[in-house]
């Protein structure tokens, strides 16, 4: 029995009617540990768990740890999760209330993943939060189930960070004989090194990243990423803080589903009605989810965009 579940694939009358397409959600916002990250974490930790490791080690203080905290208590494994000083209050109590040791290290994720890969022992099983073969096989499991349904969508949006949700969506598409299918890559101004690696040809390092979607801040994107756009027909969008949480609130009231700033950036392109889109009849849309945002938090985010600087 696998970790994940299998979430419902949607058709958004709301979004449909806005945007003037025919829109489906893949809502992965539903996975036990709130988001798409427990597909491809839930695989890597059972097939280390069968390989004789005695505990997971990983390091985010977001979606990945929270998804390596729920498979270690679900597999009965314990989990140690590095997470730099920046890391809210909110998802420091969720990892604890899985089990997790927490060990909070250093001012950025780097510094934190740093110290977690030392603290991995002979028997420890290190979980990276996006860069790693097992997670791209697990993730690529939501296209599976969407091609299970029958509905062939024209272009697949998703948010990207690190890259891993997007190489495995590509893994998944091939698969399932969807070559033809696109993607539309998703990403806020503040935290868009999949962007600027499409434009140097190669994964770059950002000097830093900034904004509200925190999910997406990773400072240098995979390389496998870039490398499947030498394979696949994507497509690069960028979106403003306020657009991501605009499509947060709008989607909260439209489907009764809150989901962090990031998985807004990929909302926001339908929501706004990108030209990007304007030849795809058929969009699916991976609703990745987040679990340590809160209401209150979305709106203080929002106030923040609109005071004058």
């Amino acid at each position: 029995m696998s970790l994940h579940v299998a979430t419902p694939f949607l058709a958004s009358h709301a979004l449909s009617l806005s945007s003037g397409h025919s829109v489906w959600l893949k809502l992965e916002a539903l996975q036990p540990s709130g988001s798409f990250k427990m597909r491809g974490v839930g695989h890597a930790c059972e097939i280390w768990r069968d390989r004789g490791a005695r505990r997971f080690v990983s390091s985010s203080g977001g979606n990945a740890g929270l998804a390596v905290a729920h498979a270690g208590r679900m597999l009965g494994l314990p989990v140690m999760v590095v997470v730099p000083e920046s890391t809210p209050a909110r998802a420091l109590t969720l990892l604890r209330r899985e089990g997790a040791d927490v060990v909070v290290h250093g001012e950025t994720w780097q510094e934190a993943h740093r110290h977690a890969l030392d603290r991995v022992g002979d028997a420890d099983a290190f979980i990276h939060p996006f860069d790693d073969p097992l997670l791209w096989h697990g993730h690529a499991t939501l296209v599976d189930e969407m091609a299970r349904t029958g509905v062939k969508p024209d272009i697949v949006v998703l948010a990207v960070g690190g890259g891993g949700l997007l190489c495995g969506v590509i893994e998944g598409l091939h698969r399932n004989g969807w070559h033809d299918v696109p993607v539309l890559a998703v990403e806020t101004l503040g935290t868009a090194s999949f962007h600027a690696a499409l434009q140097e040809g190669h994964a770059v390092q950002l000097e830093g990243i900034s904004g509200v979607a925190t999910s997406l801040g990773a400072k240098r994107v995979c390389d496998q990423a870039v490398a499947w756009s030498r394979e696949h027909a994507i497509e690069s969008v960028l979106v403003s803080d306020r657009s991501a949480l605009d499509a947060c609130m709008r989607f909260l009231d439209d489907h009764r589903l809150l989901v962090e700033p990031a998985c807004g950036a990929g909302l926001a392109p339908l929501y706004e009605t990108m030209p990007v889109l304007d030849r795809y009849k058929t969009v699916a849309v991976v609703v990745c989810g987040g679990a340590t945002c809160t209401v209150e938090q979305l709106q203080q985010q929002r106030a923040r965009c609109d005071a004058p600087d």
